[in-house]
């Protein structure tokens, strides 16, 4: 620095300003490039820092005990729903978040339980645990009649009993379930049993739970928005094999009342989250999950634990400060149980901005292991998500598999030709729970919901970050051959969605 006042004290006064300009010049130059390095090198290390929040002590759990314990079990409709939307709408205002807005679909047929009530009136007297079937008529009445046992339900089973159906109770017997495959197993099997109460008209229908020690759950007994033709109820397990045992050695009579709240419309709403893009703020990377629950538990596992994962991933770019090329978009839908309601909605909604979207990502299975994502039938995308998540050391999220998945919030952009991901979380955890009265706090695995956080950070940076998506939209006719390829749609026949789709009714374009 005196060196350089020297040579300038003996250069002419006019050519020194005209220097000390330069040299301004070249500094502010200099400061500039520092200052775009500064920010390239924020940028590559993006991926770590977001890693390491994830993996680290966050408000993810505590936010996921005040929506279990302080808010509980959250059917769509409900006045606890309601209370969980507005929880999540200020959670996302108090962390800081500027664009957050609670959008509202219209849903047809609700259903809630209010009351459910049977006993064995002979040849012993004893009350049965029951829980109502989602989408199935009350009572209108307290009802007694002889209990009939119809084995798994089969049609033949049903033609066997014949006459002797109409006006009686009817017992179904189910195996114990251990897989998704056995899960849908139960799903798939609505149809027949749904046709067979049209047919020879019982009572009442009572199904055997799946789950072993007294433990029931919701199992909707229609997977559309329309109402089952008889009151249904699942029934424990123990009871229904103590109904069966005595059914062999004569008759047995059985009272039952159910009373559910139904209503021909009603409202619900999403809760929309968004982080704008700092150089393609029009375009989209959505991360999702649902906040509605059924009520028996209070819906940690199903999906309370990633509802609360995205509000923590908001947080967790706004807190860091880290903002990608394009918009994040962090959506917590409800509906969800009832058919994706809310998801489908939006879609609707938004129909006019779908081309902009890049990505969807959804997380819907709990808390296990996330060993990679459901392609949904777009084997292109699995390349740009390896190569996310190589970003960071110890990932290990990368055994994709091609199949398409029904039954979750990807399923409305799926249909719609926009590139999803569905997280595979290891179903061993949360299967037991699902839908029943033991999801509840405690039973979140802690660790691997942390993992999976760091998984989905570095994931939604990378497709949000990168110059180039990760797949183009599809159009309506390469939908419909990725769902033939994958067979997609004989699980949209059996949950009656194929003629929706077909129509035109669902799906946007």
């Amino acid at each position: 620095m005196i060196r350089t006042a020297s040579v300038l004290s003996r250069i002419p006064l006019a050519h020194a300003r005209g220097s000390e300009a330069s040299i301004v010049g070249a500094v502010a130059r200099l400061s500039t490039i520092a200052l775009l390095l500064a920010a390239c090198l924020l940028a590559q290390d993006a991926p770590n820092r977001l890693a390491a929040r994830a993996k680290g002590d966050t408000p993810l759990f505590t936010d996921l005990r005040e929506l279990c314990d302080g808010i509980g079990g959250r059917p769509t409709g409900s006045a606890a729903c309601d209370r969980a939307i507005a929880w999540a709408a200020k959670k996302f205002q108090d962390i800081g978040i500027k664009n957050v807005s609670v959008e509202p679909f219209t849903a047809k047929n609700m259903w809630l339980p209010l009351t459910a009530e049977a006993a064995a009136t002979s040849p012993a007297k004893f009350n049965i645990r029951i829980a109502a079937a989602p989408m199935s008529p009350s009572t209108t009445a307290p009802i007694e009649a002889k209990l009939l046992d119809a084995g798994e339900g089969t049609p033949a089973a049903f033609a066997k009993l014949g006459a002797a159906v109409k006006g009686a109770i009817v017992l179904i017997h189910s195996a114990e379930m251990k897989t998704f495959d056995d899960l849908f197993a139960e799903y798939f099997r609505n149809g027949a049993l749904l046709a067979a109460a049209r047919k020879y008209q019982p009572a009442a229908m009572l199904l055997q739970s799946t789950r072993p020690r007294g433990l029931l759950y919701r199992h909707p007994i229609s997977l559309s928005t329309d109402y089952a033709s008889v009151p249904t109820a699942v029934i424990s397990r123990e009871h229904a094999e103590r109904l069966a045992r005595l059914a062999e050695k004569g008759d047995v009579r059985v009272r039952l009342s159910i009373a559910n709240k139904t209503a021909p419309t009603y409202q619900s709403k999403n809760v929309i989250a968004e982080i704008r893009g700092r150089e393609k703020p029009d375009e989209i990377v959505l991360v999702g999950a649902h906040l509605d629950s059924w009520d028996l538990g209070t819906g940690a596992e199903d999906n309370g634990v990633n509802a609360s994962l995205v509000i923590d991933l908001a947080r967790a770019f706004h807190d860091l400060g880290i903002v990608p090329r394009r918009t994040i978009r962090f959506a917590l839908f409800t509906g969800e149980e009832q058919g994706m309601l809310g998801s489908e909605g939006y879609v609707a909604r938004h129909k006019n901005e779908l081309d902009r979207f890049a990505a969807v990502v959804i997380f819907d299975t709990g808390s296990g292991h996330t060993s990679g994502f459901y392609l949904n039938g777009r084997e292109e995308l699995r390349k740009p998500i390896n190569a996310a998540l190589a970003a960071v050391e110890g990932l290990n999220a990368t055994e994709h598999v091609i199949d398409g998945i029904d039954g979750t919030d990807n399923f409305d952009f799926l249909i719609s030709g926009v590139p999803n991901l569905v997280g595979i979380q290891d179903p061993i955890p949360y299967l037991p729970d699902y839908h029943a009265e033991s999801d509840t706090f405690d039973r979140v695995n802690r660790k691997e919901e942390k993992a999976t956080e760091a998984v989905a950070a570095v994931l939604l940076w990378s497709l949000a970050e990168n110059p180039e998506r990760p797949a183009k939209r599809q159009t309506r006719a390469e939908v419909e051959k990725l769902l033939l390829d994958t067979k997609l749609d004989q699980q949209m026949q059996a949950f009656g969605q194929w003629e929706e789709f077909k129509s035109g009714k669902r799906g946007q374009f």
